[in-house]
């Protein structure tokens, strides 16, 4: 969601995390900082600017690099770095889940002390953001370490039961680059813990983002119009509904939005009247923008017309919200502008091309489907 007053709220991003992610999709665009409810701050014509464009800019960045990284994922073998699918039950149970989870935060918040909570919630959003900024940096730090670094190879394997009946519970491959990833990942993880300065929520931010796009799959174009569907009406309801999306987004505190001072120009980093994006108005169209590229991808004709037309729908709804919201002074449910632009966009290219019913039979193998039919086919050389 996107809003003119601090109320902050918008779609989630995995079933537990969702009604989070819901809660806190917002845009703040009157200068009221909703992070420490300070008195309110009238923002310039050019620090409005700066803070919505440099929003936009970072949703951005996880869904392109995202979505290139999840063809790679698909077809990876390491554990760390096999995606999860998302079936047409799991989208259609999501919406509901999301609710729940929703309510659930907001029974406890009034319930316990807000402080203990957030103070919990802290030290579990640092062990998520480490690992998630860890996974993030771990392609990069591979390509600056030079060819002599002594990069040595590890592994965690965890098992169940013996001979035969021998299963794999964990399997996780790294090496002293990861190392190395972690390590600077917990220098930030403790500056955020420490001072939540807003670049240390970014970061973190924008790696549980890039994280969500490249590791939640759908399998098919028909399970993200269902998904994207039910949290269209979940985000409108919950918005526009109740208070009780709005009283979670006030008291939650985790990095999982994405933010930017509307009073840099004036104080610098150290500013502090946030204008802020929520993680699921990212990571929600995000996946289906993944799902279209490896459609392309699948196609073999050295194109990506539908990631490309379903980017550019994206930056297109995603400032229409902005518009909108700062046209009427009004909180605006982002995926009410999102979900309508990047379904309608690429299925508007798939008409025109002629090729609806081939985007719409595609199909994607689970990370275990793929696995019997690779033992299937070593059986069958097997026996010849």
């Amino acid at each position: 969601m996107s809003e003119a007053e601090p109320v902050p709220a918008s779609a989630p991003e995995a079933a537990a995390a969702a009604a989070v992610l819901d809660a806190l999709n917002a845009t703040d665009s009157n200068g009221t900082e909703a992070l420490n409810a300070t008195a309110k701050f009238v923002a310039t014509p050019e620090g409005t600017a700066l803070a919505y464009g440099s929003l936009v800019f970072m949703a951005l960045l996880p869904i392109f690099f995202g979505a290139l990284r999840s063809v790679t994922c698909s077809k990876s073998k390491n554990a760390a770095d096999m995606p999860e699918t998302i079936t047409s039950r799991d989208a259609a149970r999501f919406p509901i889940i999301a609710s729940c989870t929703l309510f659930g935060l907001y029974l406890f918040f009034k319930v316990f002390s807000q402080e203990y909570i957030n103070l919990l919630l802290s030290v579990y959003f640092f062990v998520l953001g480490v690992l998630a900024l860890s996974h993030t940096m771990s392609p990069l730090m591979a390509r600056i370490f030079p060819a002599s670094f002594p990069n040595k190879q590890y592994q965690l394997l965890f098992t169940q039961g013996t001979g035969e009946s021998k299963e794999e519970i964990v399997n996780y491959e790294f090496d002293t680059k990861n190392l190395v990833c972690l390590l600077i990942s917990s220098v930030v993880g403790v500056w955020y813990l420490l001072k939540k300065h807003w670049i240390a929520n970014n970061l973190f931010g924008l790696a549980f983002a890039l994280n969500g796009v490249e590791l939640l799959h759908l399998n098919n174009v028909s399970t993200g119009c269902i998904l994207l569907g039910g949290l269209f009406v979940y985000d409108v309801f919950w918005v526009f509904g109740t208070n009780v999306m709005v009283t979670v987004a006030k008291s939650f505190e985790a990095p999982i939005k994405l933010v930017f001072p509307q009073d840099l120009l004036e104080k610098g980093l150290e500013a502090r009247n946030f204008a802020m994006l929520g993680l699921g108005d990212i990571v929600i169209p995000g996946i289906f923008i993944a799902l279209l590229l490896r459609f392309d991808v699948s196609l073999k004709k050295n194109s990506r017309t539908y990631f490309y037309s379903s980017f550019l729908a994206y930056i297109f709804g995603l400032g229409l919200t902005i518009f909108v919201m700062h046209t009427f002074k009004h909180a605006q449910p982002a995926l009410l502008y999102l979900v309508p632009a990047c379904v309608g966009f690429p299925v508007l290219v798939a008409l025109v091309k002629g090729e609806l019913i081939e985007m719409f039979r595609y199909e994607e193998s689970s990370p275990e489907e793929l696995a019997a039919k690779e033992a299937s086919s070593e059986l069958e050389k097997k026996d010849q």
